[in-house]
């Protein structure tokens, strides 16, 4: 027998050795595309055999642990590929444990990924600004410089003083000056260095905000003269193949010699991916993006006339970047190792201005890549985004924002006190690690009803519009159940009665959907019937899967639970909910299993993906910049696992929705003996 795994998906098991790499697939629902059904002619079922020790998992997975290399591979992967690691999964036999990366264009079913832009009203002042200059040519008497002419003519017209220029720039400054008849545009970085020159009047240039997650990344391509998104680009973090968790990446980096440079390179990669995909949407192909490896799996236009901007790389002028501290330092390249260990010291707090080039980025040449500043070992860039973007210290109102993703990160407070934190609540949330459990993806279970009565479930799948009391079986075509999905069906578990409150099967169930797996001798209950899926067997949530969300959730409570006594109030005054996940979940579900303190649902809003706007607002605000640097270094960081009442709290948090907190907004929605059960 061997463990597989493959990622992006988390879809892992153990399968016997001598099949191949796209039969376990199917055996485990990783669903690899696979056109000609295996016959080898297709090359649709390309996958990466990745090398080393991963600690997360437990195994070793390298080139070793499959056949050899067949001829008709050679048709479809290149040499460099073949040295990468690539193999065609209808060919490769498995020969031992492996994790395995399938690429985007080798996923049957495309990762679902949403984190589009909010219209929230953003101050005009980005970091680079650009002139139009009309000069007057050189001649014999006055032969001045090319760029101390024009560096005279910003100074009395702007009133631009000590003006340096990038040498890429600089290059260009004499074509670009008699191409356009001493008529120029000059793009000028924090009005103090040229970084661009085109000849002419050139009205608009562009920016590129991005969101860096653990598991998602995303990137808006912002007009930086009208400041309006004219495009998105969502992908999976290709680092997931290395652990859904900023820990198992930490690891990795500290078994693997060149671990941090793979991982760094993975990020460089996708960002270039993504910087690909927002500026081809702006030719008249929209949507039609280059699909590369790890490419992108949601694509958006936004604005009608983006299509005839046709702009390439280059003119992709400045960037801003946000993400939690371990993928700060993994993009970068900076020791991660510490951020593991007690105190949890980042390289730095201070925000950074890099220029594109330095680190393979591929937009202008001149350009900066500004990331934004930390706020502690695991509360990162990321947060500090969010507040830019709520501002919850300019307001009288106690905000409690909770970004919930593979990283559960809180920021409580007001103007007169910010206090923030981090919880691991682990990838369980979204789907991860749980035995039926997969990322948003088409046919992936996002929302569930059980009967209180019948204990009968009801759900509804990605991609679908109706639900299974409204479809035939073989219709719903379900293959997993990802987070909005987990959260949904823990709740309705203990609303039901099939569980208590403790997490526990009840014995006196009313359904046969309640049993004892023949295969793990593990209870579980079945969400969907076999006949109504597309892996050919039942999915189930196991005792096991119960316990990983009930973990996941009471860390997140716990955390709030601690930093509301340290402000010294029971409840905020209002609780928003950040991040891609959070835009999917129903509040009322939150509530009732305990992910959130109680209080009227109507206080509980969401505010999408909040890292990914405030990303935005340093791209198109400078002076939000400096407001970053401020709020990293005046926010209260508190370290839960330092907190001697974080273990109590963690475990009272673990029953549903709690095992000593009242919960009286849910009377009348929980039944009675349900919510006051001892």
């Amino acid at each position: 027998m061997a463990i597989i795994i493959f990622q992006p998906s988390g879809r892992r098991g153990e399968v016997e050795a001598g099949i191949t790499i796209l039969e376990a697939s199917c055996q485990v629902g990783a669903d690899i595309e696979a056109l000609c059904g295996g016959r080898r002619i297709c090359g649709k079922c390309k996958v990466k055999i990745e090398e080393g020790r991963y600690e997360k998992y437990g195994i070793v997975s390298s080139m070793e642990h499959v056949s050899e290399w067949q001829e008709e591979e050679g048709g479809f992967i290149t040499p460099l590929e073949k040295k990468e690691g690539f193999r065609l999964g209808c060919c490769s036999v498995i020969q031992g444990d492996l994790l395995i990366f399938v690429p985007e264009e080798s996923r049957a079913g495309k990762q679902v990924i949403t984190k589009g832009a909010r219209d929230i009203p953003i101050e005009h002042d980005p970091a680079v600004k650009h002139y139009y200059l009309e000069l007057d040519p050189p001649t014999l008497q006055d032969p001045t410089g090319d760029f101390e002419r024009l560096c005279e003519e910003l100074e009395e017209k702007q009133n631009l003083k000590d003006l340096s220029c990038d040498f890429f720039a600089l290059r260009q400054l004499s074509k670009c000056l008699r191409r356009g008849d001493w008529q120029i545009t000059a793009s000028i970085w924090m009005d103090r260095e040229v970084i661009r020159l085109q000849p002419g009047k050139v009205d608009h240039h562009y920016g590129v905000a991005v969101d860096v997650g653990t598991t998602t990344v995303a990137g808006y391509l912002c007009d930086l003269t009208t400041m309006k998104v004219l495009g998105t680009s969502s992908l999976m973090n290709p680092q997931c193949k290395y652990g859904e968790d900023v820990m198992s990446r930490i690891t990795y980096h500290m078994m693997n010699s060149e671990g941090l440079k793979r991982m760094s390179d993975d990020i460089i990669e996708a960002l270039n991916v993504i910087i690909e995909n927002l500026v081809q949407q702006t030719w008249p192909e929209k949507g039609k993006a280059k699909s590369e490896r790890n490419a992108t799996v949601e694509m958006q236009v936004l604005e009608k006339d983006a299509g005839l901007l046709r702009l390439r790389e280059e003119d992709i002028e400045d960037m801003a970047i946000c993400g939690n501290t371990v993928m700060h330092h993994i993009l970068l390249q900076l020791n991660p190792e510490y951020l593991g260990i007690a105190p949890f010291p980042p390289v730095l707090h201070r925000s950074l201005d890099i220029k594109a080039r330095e680190i393979g980025l591929k937009i202008n040449p001149s350009a900066y890549v500004h990331i934004l500043p930390i706020e502690a070992g695991f509360v990162g860039a990321d947060n500090v985004a969010v507040l830019i973007c709520e501002e919850p210290y300019k307001g009288e109102q106690v905000q409690l924002i909770v970004d919930i993703g593979t990283n559960g990160e809180l920021v409580l407070g007001n103007k007169d006190r910010l206090i923030s934190t981090s919880c691991a609540t682990g990838p369980a949330l979204e789907g991860a690690q749980l035995s039926s459990g997969i990322r948003a993806t088409w046919g992936a279970i996002e929302r569930v009803k059980i009967s209180y009565e019948t204990q009968e479930v009801d759900y509804k799948v990605i991609g679908r519009e109706a639900w299974k009391s409204f479809s035939k079986p073989e219709e719903m075509r379900a293959k997993g159940i990802c987070g909005s999905g987990v959260l949904d069906l823990l709740a309705e578990l203990y609303s039901s009665g099939v569980i208590d409150k403790s997490g526990r099967f009840r014995r006196d169930q009313k359904s046969n959907r309640f049993r004892i797996s023949p295969d793990t001798g593990e209870a579980e209950f079945v969400v969907a019937w076999a006949d109504e899926t597309s892996i050919n067997k039942d999915i189930t949530v196991t005792q096991r899967d119960i316990r990983q969300v009930q973990l996941a959730k009471a860390a997140l409570y716990a955390g709030c639970k601690l930093i509301l006594k340290r402000m010294g109030i029971k409840t905020p005054d209002m609780i928003k909910v950040a991040g891609a996940f959070g835009m999917h979940i129903d509040r009322t579900k939150a509530l009732i299993i305990g992910l959130l303190p109680d209080c009227d649902p109507e206080r509980i809003t969401f505010v999408g993906n909040a890292a990914g706007d405030g990303a935005r607002i340093a791209l198109l605000n400078r002076g939000k910049r400096l407001e970053a640097n401020w709020c990293s270094r005046h926010v209260e960081y508190v370290e839960l696992t330092l907190e001697p009442d974080f273990q109590d709290e963690f475990i009272r948090a673990m029953q549903i929705p709690h095992m000593t907190d009242a919960f009286p907004h849910l009377e009348g929605i929980v039944p009675g003996e349900i919510l006051n059960q001892k």
